[in-house]
């Protein structure tokens, strides 16, 4: 067995199963440069590990992934586009990476995955299990920003057009139930099976044969995979350029004092 730690994310391999974990339970996970520079390196150390089979993504604490990490965004002050650059430019390598894995990703998702972050990561996973309380929320447009993490062309793969407008631009809350009607997970599982069912699935696919399962990853994502890639410069570039506005600061600011935002549109 080999394992790495790499604060926020730990990385654990044995039985041809990767265990990559978010690692920042107190932030629910939220993504900041340091967590999603460590999560590409994570990726990749996968990518290089020819016993990996099969990676298994998890999220610390209460929370799969609360997306970016509004408090660290908004204390960037004007510094924030700089800042967004960056951190959209490790998550766009991340779920790039993702996708181009050989192995199959199994995500589990309990509590929240919102944000571009944590939609987009749930997006980029082959398998997701969810528990039964689990909550899907976008949420990008209400703080004055546009969806990241390749999820403007992988959720309108996965629900359809309409929902994925409808996901992206009213930002409802999905029960775990509602996100599986829709397509958006796999399976839903109650709490306390989450982890279980997760780990039964991933030694599942461990067993099977890895050419094939990466052959069959790779022609069903190369539907979109192309896309994907191309829109993730355009989803930063968007992101970094929305981050700079008045709605977006006022919109981060709103969800820390948690009150009502007031966009100006500016």
């Amino acid at each position: 067995m080999t394992q790495s730690t790499r604060e926020p994310v730990t990385l654990a391999t044995s039985d041809g199963i990767a265990r990559l974990q978010l690692n920042r339970p107190e932030a629910s996970n939220g993504l900041n440069v340091p967590l999603l520079r460590a999560l590409h390196e994570a990726i990749l150390a996968c990518h290089a590990d020819s016993s990996v089979r099969v990676v298994l993504l998890t999220g610390a604490g209460r929370n799969f992934c609360a997306g970016g990490d509004v408090k660290t965004f908004e204390s960037k002050g004007a510094d924030l586009p700089e800042y967004l650059r960056e951190a959209t430019a490790w998550l766009q390598l991340a779920t790039a990476a993702l996708i181009q894995l050989k192995a199959p990703v199994v995500a589990a998702v309990q509590g929240f995955a919102a944000g571009g972050g944590g939609m987009g990561l749930v997006c980029a996973s082959d398998i997701v299990v969810a528990g039964e309380s689990a909550k899907f929320f976008s949420g990008a447009v209400r703080v004055g920003m546009a969806p990241d993490g390749g999820s403007s062309v992988t959720l309108t793969q996965l629900v359809g057009l309409r929902q994925a407008l409808r996901i992206l631009l009213t930002n409802p809350t999905l029960t775990a139930s509602e996100a599986l009607e829709i397509g958006l997970i796999s399976e839903v599982v109650a709490d306390d099976a989450l982890n279980a069912r997760a780990e039964e699935i991933a030694e599942q696919l461990a067993t099977l044969p890895p050419l094939a399962l990466s052959a069959t990853k790779r022609l069903v994502w190369s539907g979109v995979g192309q896309s994907v890639e191309q829109r993730l410069a355009e989803e930063a570039r968007t992101v970094s350029e929305l981050s700079g506005t008045a709605d977006s600061l006022e919109g981060l600011r709103a969800v820390i004092e948690r009150r009502p935002p007031r966009f100006q549109g500016r």
